[in-house]
C-alpha cells in the first residue's frame, strides 16, 4: 500500500527571495544566428516576463537576488564546462556579461551573486546571504531551464530551501530539455512548478501581510 503523502506546503513558506538568474545582456544585445548557448524559441520573451516577478518582489519588499555567471578571460576556471555544447561565453572582458539591468528594474538594495559554475550556491556565499536574510522559500526565475535553473534548485533543495520556478519566467537550451527540467524539479518537491500569475499573487499577498 502506498503510504500517504503530507499535504504540499504553501507556495511561499516563511520569508521568500526571487533568484534572478543568469539574465544578462547578451540576451538582449546578441541577436546573432549562432549563439555560444543554443535557447528554445521564445527566450528572450521569458526573460522579459520576470520584470513581472521582480517589480512584484519590490513591491512586496522581498529580496531579489540577481545571479550572473562570469569567466575569468583567460579561461581558468571554465573547468569541464566547455566539454558540452558551450562553447566560450560570460567572459568577464565581455559587455555581454553584465547583468541586464535597465531591462529587469535592478534598484539599489537588490543583491549580486557572481558565480563561476551552473549552480548559483557552489563556490559563492550566497548560502550566506540567504541565511542572513532569513529566507526560506526560493523563487527561481531566468535561465537556462535545465542547466543553471535545475541545478540551483537541486542545491537549494539539499539545503532545505522550499524552492517554486516560475514555468513561464524560465528558459531552456531546447524546449524538449526545458519540459524535461520542470518534471525533475516537479518530482522533488511537490508545487514546485507555478505560473507567473500566481507568483505574483502570492507575494502580493505576502507584501499586504507585512506590518
Amino acid at each position: 500500500m502506498t503510504p500517504k503523502k503530507p499535504n504540499q506546503a504553501a507556495l511561499i513558506e516563511g520569508k521568500p527571495a526571487l533568484l534572478v538568474i543568469d539574465i544578462q545582456a547578451s540576451t538582449f544585445i546578441d541577436d546573432s544566428t549562432e549563439r555560444a548557448i543554443a535557447n528554445m524559441p521564445g527566450y528572450k520573451d521569458r526573460m522579459i516576463a520576470c520584470r513581472e516577478l521582480i517589480e512584484a518582489a519590490h513591491a512586496a519588499d522581498t529580496p531579489v537576488i540577481f545571479v550572473q555567471e562570469i569567466h575569468r578571460s583567460d579561461g581558468v576556471d571554465f573547468g569541464r564546462e566547455l566539454d558540452g555544447d558551450e562553447d566560450v561565453h560570460c567572459l568577464d572582458t565581455d559587455p555581454r556579461t553584465e547583468i541586464a539591468y535597465d531591462q529587469m528594474g535592478f534598484r539599489k538594495g537588490d543583491y549580486i551573486i557572481p558565480k563561476r559554475r551552473y549552480s548559483a550556491f557552489f563556490g559563492t556565499d550566497l548560502e550566506i546571504l540567504l541565511r542572513g536574510l532569513g529566507v526560506q522559500t526560493l523563487i527561481l526565475c531566468g535561465g537556462l531551464t535545465d542547466v543553471c535553473v535545475h541545478y540551483t534548485f537541486v542545491d537549494g533543495h539539499q539545503w532545505d530551501y522550499h524552492c517554486r520556478v516560475v514555468e513561464d519566467c524560465v528558459g531552456g537550451s531546447s524546449l524538449d530539455a526545458h519540459d524535461a527540467a520542470l518534471r525533475a524539479m516537479a518530482y522533488l518537491q511537490r508545487g514546485a512548478v507555478q505560473s507567473r500569475s500566481a507568483v505574483v499573487d502570492a507575494l502580493q499577498k505576502t507584501g499586504v501581510d507585512k506590518p
